[in-house]
């Protein structure tokens, strides 16, 4: 050790505690941990913010005894994989809550990610955390406006309340014992009268009817109110009046601009919003009027994000003319139905830009083109500060790809999903291995990649070589055999993430190649042809790691004790804490 590190080792804790707090990263904070053991000992005792990625990995009581200080604490509980129809996993908050309830009362703020949130949870939330200020709950599920006039009513300092894209349960008669409908935005009201401490209001992805009054009134009494986002029952009429109250807005979600002709409506919402001049971020939409376009305007000049992921029914000449008007774009996420024209409108347009993705519609047709790879050239060339991609496409070549390297080479996301993940280079029919390896070779930063399309164990190759940042690896059609495994888990030393679908793994291979590699957070393999045997002696030799095989058939559960029978869906993950003990009967952990 160096005379000045060993100096730096042995400053006093409360020297040490002062410079991390400085350390606003994750990343930062988990490398300054590996110094030595004093360092460890000290940022563990100063931590306030821990994120934990697996709900499964670890216990509470462990996170709490390693950071004893605890103010903020996100928290993931399903798998990446959950959004794609697999619903019935786990992922329950309430046995944390009921641990961080009795031996953390200071908690403050709590994220909640792909998580089974209950109304009961929201209810021992608000009681428990007398400084509780903040909530943010993301592709949540299992709970109703019961659960939120909880929180509403009971977390007096509640600064941040955030719902995205959550499943809440919106028919609350059989908990109330009212029809349906009635009460279902009372939650709104809950708020006492005395709380004027709201910064950010989300709750977008709820559908039930909002109590307008009770909205405008806490909108009226939170000066510092920054983020606004709203569900499709608030009309225009509603909107601009929340505008004229909250002229200091930042963030704006409208979801709802109603087919109606109210001119009148128009011209009042227009004036409002030509008094919010700090709007950064737009978001919402998913119902549109042309007629609504000239209150728009006004925000677009400023505008830094904008979030049309949702606007179903914005037509594509209405997106582009929304989009040229903002210069200052950063951040953009819009449908396909934008077209190759309209991505080359953003390359004009939105030369600032630095993450772009682009959701697919569907189905598509002559009035709604799929994108090509001519939308993904325009961007590129346009857009030389882009560093996040991800691009949902009819087809691709390698040119193309090559000539995105070119243009873009700090990528840190880049994920590519053709609608056909077995399709080839649709001019030269070959697989997409070096467009890809343009990409890896190229964005030296790279941590998150996706491939798609037709692929052989040569795009691997480039990928073990070139990809040593690399920490997620999602691949949608797996190449030739198991060597392109070994390529990618021997070159990628800091890999964290690997999700395959489709992949002709001999158990050898895999059994092999997961042992060894030693950083590996998780992996989830689908249509895998792993049989039950290997699986049950991956289990054995790596004590730490849990292996769950998914299996709807229950029929096809019993036979289980088959060590010939292929696993098909595996999710492994590691774990301090072993198996987990609420697993649903779809799900076989070993």
């Amino acid at each position: 050790m160096s005379k000045s590190l060993k100096t730096m080792t042995f400053f006093p804790a409360e020297v040490l505690e002062r410079v991390f707090a400085l350390l606003t990263s994750q990343r930062d904070r988990n490398s300054v941990c590996l110094v030595c053991k004093y360092w460890w000992k000290v940022e563990a005792e100063c931590r306030l913010r821990v994120f934990v990625k697996n709900c499964y990995a670890l216990g509470p009581q462990r996170v709490l005894s390693r950071f004893p200080r605890l103010r903020a604490l996100s928290l993931k509980g399903k798998p990446h994989f959950a959004d794609l129809n697999l619903v019935n996993w786990g992922g329950f908050a309430l046995p944390w809550i009921e641990f961080f309830a009795k031996n953390c009362p200071w908690l403050q703020e709590l994220r909640l990610k792909r998580m089974v949130v209950s109304d009961e949870t929201l209810q021992l939330i608000s009681v428990s955390f007398f400084e509780f200020e903040s909530l943010s709950l993301v592709r949540c599920g299992g709970f109703s406006p019961v659960g939120l006039a909880a929180i509403a009513s009971n977390c007096r300092c509640l600064k941040e309340l955030v719902l995205l894209e959550n499943e809440v349960e919106e028919d609350i008669s059989h908990i109330l014992g009212v029809e349906v409908g009635d009460g279902l935005g009372q939650w709104l009201s809950s708020f006492p009268e005395s709380c004027s401490s709201l910064i950010s209001l989300n709750f977008a992805c709820t559908k039930g009817l909002v109590n307008l009054e009770a909205l405008e009134k806490l909108v009226a009494r939170c000066p510092n109110l920054r983020s606004l986002r709203l569900n499709p029952r608030v009309p225009p009429n509603a909107l601009h009046k929340l505008l004229l109250e909250a002229p200091q807005l930042e963030d704006l979600g409208i979801a709802s601009f109603s087919n109606t002709t109210d001119h009148r409506t128009c011209m009042r919402l227009q004036n409002a919003v030509s008094k919010c001049q700090s709007i950064r971020s737009l978001s919402g939409f998913s119902s549109f009027s042309p007629l609504y376009l000239a209150p728009i305007y006004p925000m677009c000049s400023n505008l830094v994000s904008l979030n049309l992921s949702k606007a179903v029914h914005l037509p594509a000449q209405s997106l582009i003319q929304i989009i040229s008007r903002c210069k200052k774009l950063q951040n953009l996420w819009v449908l396909d139905n934008i077209g190759d024209k309209g991505l080359v409108s953003v390359a004009i347009t939105c030369t600032k830009l630095q993450e772009f993705r682009v959701f697919p519609l569907g189905p598509h047709n002559e009035a709604n083109p799929a994108l090509t790879e001519k939308g993904l050239i325009a961007l590129s060339t346009g857009c030389p500060l882009l560093h996040s991609l991800v691009y949902c496409c009819k087809q691709m070549t390698n040119a193309a790809l090559i000539t995105v390297a070119r243009n873009c080479n700090n990528f840190v996301n880049f994920k590519l999903c053709i609608s056909n993940p077995t399709m080839p280079d649709h001019t030269t029919s070959q697989p997409f291995d070096e467009g890809f390896g343009a990409i890896v070779q190229s964005s030296k930063g790279l941590r998150r990649m996706t491939l798609s399309g037709l692929l052989s164990d040569q795009v691997f190759l480039y990928v073990g070589m070139y990809a040593e940042q690399l920490e997620m690896l999602s691949i949608r059609c797996y190449g030739e055999g198991d060597k392109g495994l070994s390529y990618v888990l021997n070159g990628c030393r800091n890999l964290k993430k690997l999700e395959i679908k489709g992949s002709p793994f001999v158990d050898a291979a895999l059994l092999e190649q997961i042992l060894k590699h030693e950083k590996i957070r998780c992996i989830w393999i689908s249509s895998s042809k792993v049989t039950v045997g290997a699986c049950r002696a991956i289990s054995m030799q790596v004590p730490m790691m849990n292996m769950e095989i998914i299996e709807e058939n229950n029929s096809k559960k019993k036979k289980m004790n088959d060590d010939d029978l292929k696993a098909g869906k595996m999710y492994l993950y590691r774990t301090f804490v072993g198996p987990r003990k609420d697993a649903p009967a779809s799900v076989w952990t070993l």
